[in-house]
C-alpha cells in the first residue's frame, strides 16, 4: 500500500518487516524505545533476573548512530526494584524517561512514573509517580510524548475497556494538566493503545486488540493504525490499517519509529518469533517513493518535480524530512531525493513492468510480477529500436500480447504508462479483455482516449485533441487519484475530469489490440516501457 502520513500525506511504502533478534529479542516479552539521537536504546523485558509478571529495563548505548550496540546492561536501583518497571518512552531533549510501574506509592494498578537526569552523561533519578492528575485506580501505560515535551500519549483502563488518553502542559516546567480521551473517532469499543505520536505532532499511530474488541478493518489478533490532523488545534481524522504488510493475522502492536525516520519497529506474535507476551519485535523499512515521473530512475526529471511543485505541499514530493515530509515542497525535499539520484528504482508500487527488450521468443517478460505475456500473430522484436533498449514492433493486422488473469487492488490510486510510436485513428495500445480500451486512440484523428471509467452506466470515455499517431515517439498514460481521471502525452496534461471510482476487471490483458480484438484497433508500430502502478504517477 502507499502509506499517507503527516500533513502533506508523503507517499512512502514499507518493506519486508524482519525479525530483530538477539540480543533484543528473548523468549521472554520484550519492548523498547530508542533516544532521540539514536544513541540509547532502553529495552524493557521479563528475561531473567525479572519474571514475565516482573519486568525490568536494560540499556544499551552505542558512540554514533554508525557504530554498534555496547552489551545490554541492566539498570539498577531507584530503576528496577522487585515490581514491574516497563520503560515506555523517552523525552526528545533525553532528560525525562517515563516508564510503567507497580512499586509503592502508586495510585491503581499499575501507575505512570517519570525519571529525569540533568544531562545526558549523568545517572537516571529516582522515578517520581506523576500524581492523581495523571494516573487513576485503573492500569495507566505511558507510550509516547511529543517532540517539544507537552504531549504525553498514554494507555487508560479508566473507562472500562482499553482508550488511549493525552496530557498537556503549557511549558516543560509546568505540570500536567487533566487528561483527556482522544475522542469517539480514535477510540472505538475496541481496545486502543500503544499511541505514538510523531516529531510533527501530526500523525498518530496506534494499536488495537481484536482478542478482546475486534475493530472493523483488521487483518487479525490486533493491528496498527494510523490517523493524521492538520494542525495540532483540529481534530484528529478516521483512522486507516497500515494493511497487510505490517499487519498480519497475528498480533501486531505497539509501533515505534526511528530517530532517522527509515524504520518502523513493531511487536508482532506472527510465526518465526521466540515468544513472550506480545512476540517478538520486528523492524520494516519506510521507503519514500522517489521516482516521482514513474520512469524507473532518480534524475534530473524528477528534481524538475519539486521545483515545478515549489512551495506547495504535494504529497508526491514532499518526502522530506524522510519519511513522511513537512508538509511543504522546499530544500529538505530536494535533499532527500538526491541520496537516491541516478539510483535505478525497486519500487514497490510498480505492479507491472513489460520493458520489451526481449530479443527474440515468444515471452514478453513482466519484470515486476508473474503475468509474462505470450506474443500472437508474430509482432517482431526490435532490439535497438526503443526509447529505452528494445522495443516490440506489431503490424496493425494481427499482431498482439496476451497476458493470463490480471488482477490487482485498485482502492484509491492507479497509473499506466507506455512509450508509443506510429499507430493510426481506431488503434488500440492497450486493452483488458471484454472490459474497456485502457490507452488508444480515436477512429477519426487519432488523439489519445481512454475506456477507463466508473462501472454503471454513468461510465463514459474520456478523449483527448492530443495526436499520438504522427510517427513520432509519445509517451502516453492514465492516471486516477481516487476523484479525478486524467490523461497525459509526454508529461502534459491533455484531458481530465472528475471520477470517484473505477472499474477493472480481473481479466487478461491485450498490447497492440482493443478489447473484442476488432479488425481496425491492431497497433501497427512500436509499443516500449509498459508500466502499470498503484499509485499517482506525475510524468
Amino acid at each position: 500500500m502507499v502509506l499517507c502520513g503527516g500533513h502533506a500525506k508523503a507517499d512512502c511504502v514499507f518493506g519486508d518487516p524482519t525479525n530483530m533478534g538477539p540480543p533484543i529479542n528473548s523468549p521472554y516479552s520484550d519492548g523498547f524505545v530508542m533516544s532521540s539521537d539514536g544513541l540509547e536504546l532502553y529495552l524493557c523485558s521479563g528475561r531473567p533476573p525479572a519474571t514475565e509478571s516482573a519486568w525490568d529495563i536494560w540499556v544499551m548505548t552505542r558512540a554514533t548512530p554508525e557504530d554498534n550496540w555496547t552489551e545490554l546492561v541492566r539498570l539498577d536501583a531507584p530503576i528496577n526494584t522487585q515490581y514491574t518497571e516497563a520503560v515506555c518512552c523517552i523525552s526528545g531533549d533525553g532528560l525525562e524517561l517515563y516508564i510503567e510501574s507497580d512499586r509503592p506509592g502508586g495510585l491503581g494498578h499499575e501507575d505512570i512514573w517519570v525519571t529525569r537526569r540533568e544531562s545526558m552523561q549523568d545517572s537516571w533519578g529516582a522515578p517520581v509517580n506523576l500524581g492523581s492528575v495523571i494516573n487513576s485506580s485503573a492500569h495507566d501505560w505511558p507510550w509516547s510524548i511529543s517532540d517539544d515535551g507537552l504531549e504525553l500519549y498514554f494507555i487508560s483502563m479508566r473507562s472500562g475497556g482499553g482508550d488511549i488518553y493525552v496530557a498537556r502542559r503549557a511549558t516543560k516546567g509546568d505540570p500536567w494538566q487533566k487528561p483527556v480521551n482522544l475522542s469517539a473517532v480514535v477510540n472505538s469499543s475496541s481496545w486502543e493503545g500503544f499511541p505514538l505520536i510523531l516529531k510533527d505532532g501530526l500523525m498518530l499511530l496506534f494499536s488495537d486488540h481484536q482478542a478482546l474488541t475486534p475493530r472493523p478493518g483488521g487483518y487479525g489478533g490486533g493491528d496498527i493504525w494510523m490517523t493524521t490532523r492538520a494542525t495540532k488545534h483540529d481534530d484528529w481524522n478516521v483512522p486507516i490499517n497500515l494493511g497487510p504488510k505490517i499487519n498480519s493475522t497475528a498480533y501486531d502492536g505497539g509501533p515505534k519509529i526511528s530517530p532517522d525516520g527509515s524504520t518502523l519497529y513493531f511487536l508482532s506474535k506472527r510465526p518465526g518469533g521466540s515468544g513472550g507476551t506480545f512476540g517478538d519485535i520486528w523492524q520494516a523499512p519506510i521507503i519514500p517513493i522517489v521516482d516521482f515521473n514513474g520512469d524507473g530512475i532518480v534524475d534530473a526529471g524528477d528534481m524538475c518535480t519539486i521545483v515545478d511543485h515549489w512551495g506547495g505541499n504535494d504529497s508526491l514530493c514532499d518526502i522530506g524530512p524522510t519519511p513522511f515530509g513537512d508538509g511543504i515542497v522546499d530544500v529538505q525535499d530536494l535533499i532527500a531525493l538526491s541520496k537516491h539520484l541516478f539510483e535505478e528504482v525497486n519500487d514497490p508500487t510498480l505492479i507491472a513492468h513489460w520493458s520489451l527488450d526481449e530479443v527474440q521468443g515468444d515471452i514478453a517478460y513482466n519484470s515486476a510480477a508473474e503475468n509474462d505475456g505470450t506474443l500472437i500473430g508474430g509482432p517482431v522484436w526490435q532490439p535497438e529500436g526503443g526509447i529505452v533498449g528494445g522495443a516490440l514492433e506489431f503490424d496493425g493486422i494481427d499482431d498482439y500480447v496476451s497476458t493470463y488473469l490480471f488482477f490487482f487492488q485498485v482502492d484509491d490510486k492507479f497509473s499506466v504508462f507506455a512509450w508509443i510510436k506510429g499507430g493510426a485513428p481506431g488503434q488500440v495500445v492497450l486493452s483488458q479483455m471484454g472490459n474497456a480500451d485502457w490507452l488508444g486512440t480515436d477512429p477519426s484523428e487519432g488523439a489519445l482516449m481512454t475506456e477507463l471509467t466508473m462501472a454503471g452506466r454513468g461510465g463514459s470515455s474520456l478523449g483527448t485533441q492530443a495526436i499520438i499517431t504522427d510517427g513520432n515517439w509519445h509517451r502516453i498514460g492514465f492516471v486516477w487519484d481516487g476523484s479525478y481521471r486524467r490523461l497525459y502525452v509526454d508529461g502534459v496534461i491533455v484531458a481530465e475530469d472528475v471520477q470517484d471510482n473505477l472499474d477493472i476487471s480481473v481479466n487478461s490483458l491485450y498490447f497492440g489490440t482493443g478489447k473484442t480484438m476488432e479488425p481496425g484497433t491492431f497497433f501497427s508500430g512500436l509499443i516500449d516501457e509498459i508500466r502499470i502502478y498503484n499509485r499517482v504517477v506525475s510524468p
